[in-house]
């Protein structure tokens, strides 16, 4: 199937805008309006028991697709085949959706080119969002500057996509800041080819949280930390050089498991040491790109925006994970959170970071080291658990993280576990683990009562707020 060529209805609906202002146009309108009136529809598998309220609001969607595809002709298959997914689905009588064959046609990892945009429509729940299978409508731009390009022929990865969001519906309307096809209303499921984060999401939450922390605890920031704040571009292409090697990171090391813990059930602070292990890869990876391309003098224009892009990374894992990871989202099995509160208390414990008077400091020609020293850490436990059982090496993880996080006082696991649950099936040691396994801190308990305005501003948050 291919799109159709446009008519003098297709003219009205783009109104004569290029790609460049399709936000702008009635057909992206449309678009917007027939999903979030689908939505109100649809349960939570993404069926529609009232097909004929939901009919023409189909074929709106499918009329606004046809109209835009001619702005995005390197779509021009993805969007035949969104067109057919929607006919078919409305044909068999808007049942569990099944957007199989156009989700395969969508290769956005082939078109990483700055600037490029796409139009994406699919029936889907979004992480951070509604776990809702509903319609969802998305307009994004690459972003994809030179210097990520050579950087990527070093740290290869092929599946990963960076993205700006310029417009849509509600299920992004949230703090979600990513696009995976995973999360697409399907019959089954095919090899992922792509994985997509929106980094100007990230890049205006880490500015808008860095700022108002920073002021909160009398925090001096760092010259080249400072610029971040206060240039969003910027802080875009920090936050895309910290994501490709962090992605990539989830597949390589010595590691004891599937590292995307796919269908496994474990103790959350097993997702918070895996997932501070690839950001504090990417750290020590720019520790190191740092130190190498400062010892040169012929670095041409690429390699000297690897060099600032290196520094400002170190500096956007740290005040990421103290100022917000640590502080948001709820403390139910909060794994992020758990990550930041673990690299504040190592960082604290190493004399690296200083809480005093009122006020926070860094010593920062130290803190490269301690870092990364926690860093080898989560790779010894790693490395040693290659030959342990999966419940040792959760207890030996544990022991990590409680010799720098305090736990729970009712924990079971911080008083050992009994004999019928270490004898027992992983559930048990999984179903022994605490909500809130790990409390917050009191500085965390003050500093997020004095942030919690701030960090619900963030939801759905985009570069240009």
């Amino acid at each position: 199937m291919t799109i159709a060529t446009p008519t003098r209805a297709t003219d009205d609906l783009i109104g004569g805008h290029g790609v460049d202002t399709v936000e702008q146009t009635p057909a992206w309108a449309q678009l917007k309006n027939a999903a979030t009136a689908l939505q109100s529809l649809q349960s939570k598998d993404g069926s529609i028991e009232d097909t004929a309220a939901a009919t023409p609001l189909i074929d709106d969607v499918v009329a606004a697709i046809e109209a835009l595809a001619p702005l995005f002709p390197h779509d021009e298959a993805y969007l035949s085949a969104s067109v057919a997914d929607f006919r078919r689905w409305r044909d068999e009588g808007l049942g569990v959706p099944d957007f199989l064959d156009s989700l395969v046609a969508f290769q956005p990892q082939e078109h990483r080119v700055d600037g490029i945009r796409h139009l994406v429509v699919f029936p889907m729940y979004t992480q951070n969002g509604s776990s809702a299978r509903h319609v969802e409508a998305v307009l994004v731009e690459a972003i994809w500057p030179d210097f990520i390009a050579r950087l990527e022929t070093e740290y290869t990865n092929r599946l990963f996509v960076s993205l700006r969001l310029i417009d849509f519906t509600s299920g992004y309307d949230t703090n979600s800041a990513v696009l995976f096809p995973e999360t697409v209303a399907m019959r089954e499921i095919p090899t992922f080819t792509w994985g997509a984060i929106f980094q100007d999401r990230e890049a205006a939450r880490y500015r808008r949280v860095t700022r108002a922390a920073a002021d909160i605890t009398k925090l001096e920031l760092p010259d080249a930390a400072a610029r971040m704040l206060d240039d969003q571009a910027l802080t875009e292409r920090t936050f895309v050089m910290w994501d490709l090697i962090h992605d990539r990171t989830h597949m390589r090391g010595d590691l004891p498991f599937d590292p995307f813990m796919i269908k496994q059930r474990m103790p959350f602070f097993l997702y918070s040491l895996e997932e501070l292990r690839c950001d504090l890869t990417a750290f020590r990876e720019c520790v190191s790109l740092q130190a190498r391309l400062s010892a040169r003098d012929d670095l041409d224009a690429a390699e000297k925006a690897m060099l600032e892009h290196a520094e400002l990374v170190q500096y956007a894992v740290i005040f990421d994970r103290i100022f917000r990871f640590a502080i948001t989202g709820s403390r139910v099995r909060n794994y992020d959170g758990l990550g930041g509160q673990l690299l504040f208390a190592w960082l604290h414990q190493r004399r690296v970071l200083h809480w005093t008077d009122t006020s926070l400091a860094f010593d920062w020609d130290e803190v490269p080291a301690a870092v990364i020293a926690l860093a080898d850490a989560i790779d010894e436990l790693y490395w040693r658990s290659i030959d342990r059982p999966k419940v040792a090496h959760w207890l030996a993880a544990y022991d990590l993280v409680r010799g720098v996080v305090t736990p729970h006082p009712a924990s079971a696991w911080a008083r050992g576990l009994p004999d019928e649950v270490l004898a027992g099936l992983p559930k048990g040691y999984t179903d022994a683990v605490l909500d809130d396994e790990f409390p917050l801190s009191m500085f965390f308990e003050a500093l997020e009562k004095k942030m919690r305005p701030v960090i619900a501003s963030t939801e759905g948050i985009r570069g240009t707020d």
